[in-house]
């Protein structure tokens, strides 16, 4: 019996090979990405940031999810993916309140410039005020603040040039946080000082450029709590 179930075993680890291969190429991750995404393995950045932010939520798009495909925030810490706007961030909502979180850092905006009507900006800063309107709502005592949309290559500008408008949609965003008495923190400036940390895209960005990303937060927030 023991011999029958040694071959099973093998038999299974040999599937189990066989299977991880066949999704690497099919249009699947890698065994490596796999495992990557399976395994919780946490560096020692990884567990400073996530002490700095353990009461805070990223909501944002598919920028601010890589905070924690990096692994640079735990996804507890992060509400945010691809091709989210203002509008469908709403969504969102129950969800925040059931993390309960001190600070929220909203950061959107990349895709609703790209939205096919007539005035995006007029368009995405009126749901992103019903927005935050909602969250101080469900939970009126947290924190908000608004972190601006970061800039995009020449090149990826040049292909599509409605990139063009962020400087200006964020203009926008700096007049909503007023109006509406949250938080904001312009971090182009963060953006324009590391510009080898694009992605190949020229939109998105890579690993090393989250830590960075979330200094410039924590010091910002220092700053302006100072000059209170």
């Amino acid at each position: 019996m023991k011999v029958q179930k040694k071959m099973m075993d093998i038999t299974l680890i040999a599937m189990v090979a066989l299977s991880v291969a066949a999704c690497s190429t099919n249009g699947q991750p890698p065994a490596s990405e796999m495992t990557r995404q399976a395994v919780d393995i946490s560096t020692p950045e990884q567990t400073s940031y996530a002490s700095q932010y353990q009461t805070s939520v990223f909501l944002g798009d598919s920028i601010t999810e890589g905070l924690s495909y990096h692994d640079v925030l735990k996804d507890k810490n992060v509400l945010a993916g691809a091709g989210k706007t203002a509008e469908f961030a709403l969504q969102d909502i129950d969800e925040l309140v059931k993390r309960k979180p001190q600070h929220i850092f909203i950061q959107l905006g990349s895709d609703d410039i790209l939205w096919p009507t007539d005035n995006p900006k007029e368009y995405s800063l009126s749901y992103y005020g019903q927005l935050i309107d909602r969250i101080k709502v469900r939970l009126p005592e947290t924190s908000i603040t608004i972190l601006s949309v970061t800039p995009v290559t020449a090149e990826a500008e040049k292909a599509e040039p409605r990139y063009r408008n962020i400087g200006d949609y964020n203009e926008g965003l700096k007049e909503l946080s007023s109006k509406v008495q949250v938080g904001f923190i312009d971090v182009s400036s963060i953006v324009s000082a590391h510009p080898d940390m694009y992605d190949a895209d020229g939109i998105h960005f890579q690993a090393e450029f989250y830590p960075i990303l979330l200094d410039y937060v924590k010091n910002e927030l220092g700053r302006q709590k100072s000059a209170k």
